[in-house]
């Protein structure tokens, strides 16, 4: 139930306008005042940092640096001139980019719809009228032209709450975008070095049977001149078979990643054109992650959480102004033009009409609603607020994560690399063995089948290592530099 105040409103003729421009131009300044808006001003909620990264506590000269491995642009840190190009094609094609890119236009409209509210509403209208009278003498004719013009006045702050919380959505969506895009750069890279893996795995097995082809050759030969067993030349060929069993396999890891690779690009599925293979990609020496503290504003996912927070507490303003009186302006003015025949005579006549009012509305009693909504709202801000403490926690958790897994990831190819190195000795050593006699193939058999695990292993060392040099990055924050 509202209260109304009487509404005011006179009609005068034309020349009495101008004496009441002054009063017009009167309520028109105060009702540019600004009134006082009820409901709390956004504050940055207190979020104490962890002082160190995990994993770097006890190295001080690495925490110490401020510069941070995500502060580089993409193009910087992943060099390979076609999965440049990939990014590239994904920036431009990719549909949840292009989706988020609406999003943004679509909250930039609602902001203008929402700030329209803060001014005049002003609409015209004409009706025109003509005819004749029963007596099929007189003819008349009626042109009337009115305006209207509505402004309410924003005392409590009602619609510039509304207006600030329409502005922080767009900036929530524009860090969504940038969050999308720091995603998509990622995702390309990942699943580009995956290909490259599967591809350095697919060689290895090429290699691997081409050298147990050789393999069984020689070993039928030395069973032609009775130097050698049927169960030797059976041996051999298990290594030959177990090789040619994984290369349609990989086959098919490659056709699916690609098309993965190709839905990322916007694309059908089609194939994909390599750049340099993965044992030729660029490792940087150092991949320092920057202070804990910068995190915070480097993640748009966090800022995106920050806007929505603030949109959620403007929010608690606009239902706390719901309880105060809403007080409005109203004018119109326009005129009326006629013409009328009687008979022989000829009659015109203008009239000019304006009028003026103000309207005030005090909710008395609404069931409970108004209390249930500034409830709700603030609730809302609550559960804002908790979600924005959450994305801080998991992008902390996320960088220790990425920082370790690189570190880690390194030492176990490192490591793997030298034992590559070793069994490709032993194997050396065993040919010789066996064509000398000194051994059985057993023995060499034994050689190449952990050389051929190890090689594939050591490969995917390799992809392990490159994928979470793209996790960290994307961990820290960096990719969406456009």
């Amino acid at each position: 139930m509202t209260s109304t105040s009487p509404k005011t409103e006179r009609s005068f003729m034309k020349p009495r306008i101008a004496k009441r421009q002054p009063l017009l131009a009167t309520l028109f300044a105060a009702s540019l005042i600004s009134g006082c808006m009820v409901g709390p001003n956004y504050h940055r909620p207190a979020v104490q940092p962890p002082t160190a990264f995990r994993d770097l506590s006890a190295n001080p000269e690495a925490q110490a640096k401020a510069a941070s491995y995500a502060d580089l642009p993409w193009w910087q840190v992943f060099q390979d001139p076609q999965l440049q190009d990939l990014i590239h094609i994904a920036l431009k094609q990719n549909y949840d980019l292009l989706i988020a890119t609406e999003r943004i236009n679509a909250a930039r409209a609602q902001v203008v719809v929402t700030r329209s509210s803060l001014f005049p509403q002003v609409s015209g209208n004409g009706n025109f009228t003509g005819g004749k009278e029963y007596n099929f003498q007189t003819k008349y004719n009626f042109l009337t032209t009115t305006a209207d013009a509505a402004f309410q006045l924003d005392f409590f702050g009602k619609l510039r709450r509304a207006t600030e919380a329409a502005r922080a959505e767009l900036l929530a969506t524009e860090d969504a975008r940038q969050t999308v895009i720091l995603t998509l750069v990622s995702d390309v890279a990942s699943d580009y070095f995956t290909l490259l893996q599967l591809d350095l795995e697919l060689q290895i097995t090429h290699e691997t049977v081409k050298t147990q082809q050789d393999s069984v050759k020689l070993t039928n030969l030395r069973l032609d001149h009775g130097v050698a067993t049927k169960l030797d030349v059976l041996q051999a060929q298990q290594v030959l078979d177990t090789a040619n069993a994984q290369i349609p396999d990989l086959e098919r890891q490659i056709a699916q990643e690609e098309n993965a690779l190709n839905i990322l690009l916007g694309n059908y599925p089609q194939g994909i054109t390599r750049g340099r293979p993965l044992i030729e990609q660029n490792l940087p020496p150092e991949v320092p992650p920057g202070l804990p503290s910068a995190l915070i504003e480097r993640r748009p996912d966090i800022r995106q959480a920050e806007q929505e927070l603030i949109a959620s507490n403007a929010e608690v303003g606009v239902a706390k102004a719901q309880f105060f009186p809403q007080i409005s302006l109203t004018g119109s003015g326009g005129g009326a033009f006629g013409r009328s025949s009687a008979f022989s005579g000829l009659m015109s006549s203008q009239l000019g009409i304006w009028s003026y009012g103000a309207q005030i509305s005090q909710p008395i009693f609404t069931g409970g609603a108004l209390s249930g909504n500034l409830k709700y709202s603030k609730s809302q801000f609550e559960q804002a607020l908790l979600s924005y403490r959450q994305t801080i926690q998991k992008a902390f958790g996320d960088t220790s994560d990425a920082l370790i897994g690189y570190q880690k990831d390194h030492q176990v190819r490192v490591a793997q690399e030298q034992t590559v190195a070793d069994l490709r000795e032993s194997v050396r050593l065993s040919i010789l063995r066996y064509t000398g006699g000194t051994t059985n193939y057993l023995e060499v058999l034994d050689g190449q089948r952990s050389l051929f695990g190890a090689e594939l292993t050591l490969a995917q060392a390799r992809g392990s290592e490159y994928q979470s040099l793209v996790q960290l990055y994307r961990a820290l924050g960096g990719g969406w530099q456009q």
